[in-house]
């Protein structure tokens, strides 16, 4: 059991560090709010303030539905040399994360407007070519290395308009969330020194979490608006189950359920939206996310022998060392006409995750973002189209003692992000 235990920790390097070793949020839903950068939390003047800010609910004056849908597209890149061997040297295939928001809203009275919105705030992932891992594989090509982890969020909403510059607003958000891995699991040694290659390992969890989000916004004129959004800490309680199917072959268990509660953090937004010319609107938001709420995750085997295996090598309890991070966003748009309007943005998205958690199968990058917008109205239709583009600084992982549990080598990553939205109102 000893030899086994120390020879597993090979897995306890894969696993880990894989599992949340990335910033989980989407950077914006809404067409129109994300080609302003996603500076909206102080205008959130259309469906889209389901998921910026529900004070903003109380200002709009007709039944309006709408509907957003996007497509995460990574494009990385990962190098790394391993000695006596030919290291890996691969880029991520074409892969699409879709996501998206839906949106009911419903004015009761001159004071209060209720809404109904369904999204996914978070919905990330990797995948690497099988053959390209091969060195990190045990020498296998066939082994899955993806990881994919999404949320969907129901957020039933009211709106109370106090003046006609004063409203407060409220969400119930209740999430169901997903989370799957895949990646090498290692090799034991286990009798009299045989040598066993464990191939593939596999992890499949879901769970359900409950928060609120709360907001204000502030008219002081036609022409300014202050907004301020807080989004409550939210745990996710994810349960499912581990395998390494080979176990079997050794006469150790190849299942085991797991449970490992995963706590999205608190997130606090204020924006301004400033109009200094007709058909001019220029935005500006400072977002915090409180990351060093997931400072340590524990996960329960609760399979004896996976649970004897996991706690001696210390994967029961995982240290992240995540910082708090803050992003500044910028935003504009211009009525070229009553039916057509152009906008363009910008945002810096900076890495929760320091070098040392650092893994191919969620990377954690500092993000500059460009976006870009139009939208087409036709009498109470609007339909908006716009894309982000998110550069992520090059990121080199020495192999030090602090960095024993990361991925060592070359990190580099791209994301682009085509958004369609359309709306009506009645």
């Amino acid at each position: 059991m000893k030899r086994i235990i120390v020879t597993m920790c090979l897995i306890a390097a894969a696993i880990s560090p894989a599992a949340f070793a990335n910033g989980l949020n989407l950077n914006g839903l809404g067409t129109r709010a994300v080609s302003m950068g996603g500076a909206f939390v102080g205008l959130a003047d259309d469906f889209s303030a389901l998921y910026w800010n529900p004070a903003g609910l109380a200002f709009l004056k007709k039944p309006t539905i709408g509907f957003n849908l996007f497509d995460v597209m990574p494009y990385g890149s990962y190098k790394v040399s391993v000695a006596g061997g030919e290291g890996v040297n691969t880029r991520t295939p074409t892969k699409h994360y879709l996501g998206g928001l839906g949106g009911w809203i419903q004015p009761i009275d001159d004071h209060v407007v209720v809404g109904i919105g369904i999204f996914t705030p978070s919905g990330l992932g990797s995948a690497w070519k099988s053959e390209d891992m091969a060195a990190l594989s045990g020498g296998l090509s066939t082994i899955d290395w993806s990881s994919r982890i999404g949320v969907f969020t129901f957020a039933p909403t009211v709106a109370y308009k106090v003046s006609d510059s004063l409203s407060f607003g409220a969400q119930l958000d209740v999430s169901y969330g997903s989370f799957s891995l895949n990646t090498y699991a290692g090799s034991i040694t286990y009798g009299s020194g045989t040598v066993v290659n464990l191939g593939q390992y596999e992890e499949s969890l879901t769970g359900w979490g409950f928060g609120a989000t709360l907001g204000a916004m502030f008219k002081p004129s036609d022409n300014i608006s202050l907004g301020l959004t807080y989004r409550t800490p939210l745990t996710i309680k994810f349960s499912g189950d581990a395998t390494i199917s080979t176990l079997s072959y050794i006469g150790y268990p190849d299942t085991s359920g797991i449970e490992r509660p995963i706590t999205l953090p608190a997130w606090v937004g204020a924006g301004v939206a400033v109009k200094p010319l007709a058909g001019l609107t220029i935005t500006a938001d400072v977002q915090y996310t409180n990351w060093k709420k997931l400072d340590v995750l524990e996960t329960t085997y609760k399979d004896a022998f996976w649970k004897l295996l996991m706690t001696a090598s210390g994967n029961t309890e995982m240290r992240l060392y995540w910082e708090n991070r803050t992003q500044i966003r910028f935003g504009a748009e211009y009525a070229l006409s009553p039916t057509l309007t152009i906008r363009g943005g910008y945002y810096n998205d900076p890495s929760p995750a320091p070098d040392r958690t650092m893994n191919i199968l969620l990377p954690s990058f500092d993000f500059n973002a460009v976006t870009v917008g139009v939208t087409q109205t036709t009498g109470n239709l609007r339909i908006d189209i716009g894309a982000e583009v998110l550069f992520g600084k090059k990121r080199t992982i020495a192999t030090t003692a602090e960095n024993i549990t990361a991925m060592p080598g070359v990190y580099e990553m791209t994301i682009a992000v085509p958004h369609f939205s359309v709306s009506y109102g009645f």
